[in-house]
């Protein structure tokens, strides 16, 4: 998609945020979107002991979740309104514990094709990056 096929940047972020309302999963571990930007989404949530593993870290199925939304959201702000995509493949890499108190993902767009967007993403705790995702996101009609 070229720049100038792209929305304005509050249309995005209102298009962006209606689709969040379906978004339950999301709004279940606590997380909302920081950042919208065409390619580009941080989304950030204050960590509870609902998020912690046994031994107190952040839960390595919550940092994926992160990861995977913050990619996936990056890629919706690239296609239209009327279409969607969904995870086609995850590979998170954790490179720290997440111990803290805020865990942020900052997701984006490597390239984006007609039916696949190649993103990536990492997921910080506080300070400390904890992982650094890839994701194939599939556009789905």
């Amino acid at each position: 998609m070229s720049d100038s096929s792209l929305p304005p940047a509050a249309d995005l972020e209102t298009r962006i945020r209606r689709k969040l309302e379906r978004q339950h999963f999301m709004h279940l571990i606590g997380a909302d979107l920081t950042r919208i930007e065409p390619g580009r989404i941080e989304a950030e949530l204050a960590l509870g002991q609902q998020h912690q593993q046994q031994r107190g870290f952040a839960h390595g199925g919550l940092v994926a979740t992160m990861a995977d939304l913050a990619a996936g959201f990056a890629a919706v702000t690239l296609v239209p309104d009327e279409v969607g995509v969904v995870t086609s493949d995850l590979k998170v890499s954790y490179l720290n514990p997440g111990v803290g108190t805020r865990l942020k993902a900052i997701g984006w767009v490597l390239k984006a094709g007609r039916r696949l967007h190649f993103c990536e993403a990492e997921v910080w705790c506080d300070d400390v990056l904890v992982a650094k995702a890839s994701a194939t996101m599939a556009v789905v009609q």
